[in-house]
């Protein structure tokens, strides 16, 4: 027969839950914005330990505050992992839900234990509840997860925990006293106890795991994006222009470029202030991709200017987008900022060995003499 001593087994959770938790609460002090969630899954390991302490302590102090303090932590802890996984997938939490099953189990559970004791169903309403829980974020990962092993493995992981408590709850509707008794010695209660706990500290792992992933999409995002515009960056730009040109000149076609700065930009932060000047570059930058088709970008080189790519095209379509982009700015309108217009140099790619550099330069160029030849106008390199 296996048997596991049920104090040894609660005792290193307790253990290993004051750790993960000490290691969420330092990641949700770094990167609490970026990845939310974090702080509810620590809370809910902190409950975890303090449910395990006083589950230890019947021993010593009276048994029936102590149970149900156990089972309203538990509650807490499962419930708040919940309210962590939805904030973590940006969805609202179910605060109606955490409160109502955890202050109807521990009514039920007070009920069951003082009033009309049975065991049976005390575990039976706690397996269902907590299923509740467990089968919420199941259904969270499974719809809203990304397709990447850390999501994958935090889905499965969830699922067989909402499976072992469900299969719980099943025996205690069945009266498998001896099987769902966790102080007692049976081969079932001890493999339940086992998984219970093992799976307690594995999910924070892979919920750790997929915090991991987001956070390292966010780094490298912020690695090849403008912070304030949300377009590419110097280095995002020369990662694409590499990848368009490798498959441009496999394809034998030729690359444009736009270089586009704002008209009299000085005037308006002096004029505006510098907060009305960021929102302006923002709007710009907008009103530049919504005129652009899906496989070109732009890249915000600094200040005013901005840099479009244009794979697969020629000076005449660069012209045509050129004039999109002028037009948009004509009728992507905001009251609330002043009107601006923009300079546009063009340049195309004149043989497949001419270098980004010398293209930039040719184009700004362009750039330079719509500027001279009186603004708000495109000029061909």
């Amino acid at each position: 027969m296996i048997s596991l001593d049920p104090k040894t087994v609660l005792f290193m959770t307790t253990l290993m839950s004051v750790a993960m938790s000490i290691v969420m609460h330092s990641a949700h002090s770094n990167f609490g914005k970026e990845v939310k969630g974090l702080d509810r899954w620590a809370m809910g390991l902190l409950a975890l330990v303090g449910a395990g302490v006083a589950f230890m302590l019947r021993a010593h102090l009276p048994t029936t505050p102590l149970l149900l303090a156990t089972n309203g932590l538990l509650f807490c802890c499962v419930g708040l992992s919940m309210i962590g996984t939805q904030e973590f997938f940006g969805k609202a939490p179910s605060w109606r839900l955490f409160w109502g099953i955890l202050v109807g189990g521990v009514a039920m559970h007070s009920w069951f234990l003082v009033i009309d004791p049975d065991f049976e169903t005390r575990v039976m309403i706690f397996s269902f509840l907590v299923f509740c829980f467990y089968g919420e974020q199941v259904r969270l990962v499974w719809r809203h997860g990304t397709p990447h092993f850390s999501t994958r493995f935090f889905g499965v992981l969830m699922s067989i925990q909402a499976l072992v408590v469900l299969v719980r709850g099943s025996m205690a509707l069945r009266a498998m006293v001896k099987e769902i008794d966790l102080t007692g010695y049976s081969s079932m209660a001890s493999v339940y106890l086992a998984v219970a706990n093992f799976m307690a500290l594995m999910l924070t792992v892979a919920f750790m795991t997929m915090a991991t992933r987001r956070l390292q999409t966010i780094l490298e995002q912020r690695s090849t994006h403008d912070p304030l515009t949300g377009v590419l960056n110097r280095r995002g730009f020369a990662l694409f222009y590499e990848h368009q040109r490798l498959q441009m000149r496999r394809a034998g076609k030729r690359m444009t470029l736009m270089a586009i700065d704002l008209d009299l930009f000085k005037a308006v932060n002096d004029r505006y202030g510098h907060l009305v000047g960021d929102k302006v570059l923002v709007h710009v930058a907008r009103a530049i991709r919504q005129a652009l088709r899906e496989t070109d970008d732009v890249a915000r080189f600094g200040g005013e200017e901005f840099i479009v790519l244009l794979p697969d095209a020629d000076e005449h379509q660069a012209m045509l987008a050129a004039q999109r982009i002028r037009d948009t700015l004509r009728t992507f309108g905001d009251m609330q900022l002043p009107m601006v217009t923009v300079s546009i140099g063009i340049g195309c790619h004149l043989s497949e060995d001419e270098t980004l550099d010398a293209l930039l330069a040719r184009t700004d160029a362009a750039l330079y003499r719509a500027k001279q030849n009186g603004r708000d106008r495109i000029e061909l390199a």
